[in-house]
């Protein structure tokens, strides 16, 4: 076992003993764009895309994307992702948000870990996205990423809030972790 699968292993024991209720880690569906688009809007941080958009990553970007399922098979929770096409082996993760009722228990580094494992062995070494400086949640959650992993992180502006048409719209600071291995 490698030492991501160990991590892996371990985030996912971690949440189970947190949330006693099994819950499921795959490729997201086309049925499952509408739950994703709810989920994204009700994150309350993220930039929502139309709900034309989640049908479109689910069928074109699920194998760089997961979702996570409850007990009875609806998301709670997802990772997007795509390989960006300049750099193949940079996975430039889009959204990862978490349902309201199962937020605080791991489930978005779970999500990230499960992810990031399943493309490494396809030649990913680095992990690109963007983090407004508002959103600490997500701040946390890649800084932890890259902690667990043992892999450094770099922050750099990539978006200055002035290029968004909306004139409103906070920087996007690039977060670049690397390495990560299979």
């Amino acid at each position: 076992m490698t030492a991501a699968q160990a991590d892996l292993a371990r985030a996912r024991n971690e949440f189970h003993r947190a949330d006693p209720p099994a819950i499921g880690i795959d490729t997201p569906r086309v049925e499952d764009g509408a739950a994703i688009w709810r989920i994204a809007r009700d994150s309350e941080v993220l930039d929502l895309n139309s709900s034309y958009s989640y049908l479109l990553w689910c069928r074109d970007f699920a194998g760089t994307s997961l979702v996570a399922r409850d007990t009875d098979g609806e998301p709670i929770a997802f990772v997007t992702g795509y390989i960006r096409p300049q750099r193949p082996g940079t996975l430039v993760v889009w959204q990862v948000a978490v349902d309201r009722a199962h937020r605080g228990r791991g489930l978005a580094g779970v999500l990230l870990d499960a992810l990031t494992a399943r493309l490494a062995g396809d030649g990913v070494h680095t992990i690109e996205t963007t983090v407004t400086p508002d959103n600490t949640a997500s701040d946390r959650l890649f800084a932890s990423y890259a902690q667990r992993h043992g892999a450094s992180l770099e922050r750099e502006v990539l978006f200055d809030g002035g290029l968004f048409p909306d004139g409103s719209h906070e920087p996007e600071v690039l977060y670049r972790i690397s390495p990560i291995a299979a």
